[in-house]
């Protein structure tokens, strides 16, 4: 990649949080509500406020990618049940 070339943005949050790559849909899923819940509360600083929107994103990201293996594999399996 060249010097201006970037990442698109899921890769982008999902490498500043690698530990979210280890989690399954539901843990991920619980703590983006968790996130939700204190960004709404309104309490946080706005730099505590920004990274917790960051790592929201990147959950978001992690879980949509669940969501769509999941339906990938549904589709693959009702088209080798058609066949």
């Amino acid at each position: 990649m060249s010097g201006t070339e970037q990442s698109p943005p899921s890769q982008v949050a999902l490498a500043a949080h690698p530990d979210i790559a280890g989690l399954g849909y539901e843990a991920a899923r619980e703590e983006l509500t968790a996130i939700v819940a204190k960004l709404e509360g309104g309490h946080a600083s706005l730099e505590e406020s920004m990274k917790l929107w960051e790592r929201g994103e990147a959950l978001a990201q992690h879980c949509q990618a669940w969501l769509d293996e999941a339906e990938q594999r549904l589709t693959a399996q009702e088209d080798d049940a058609s066949d």
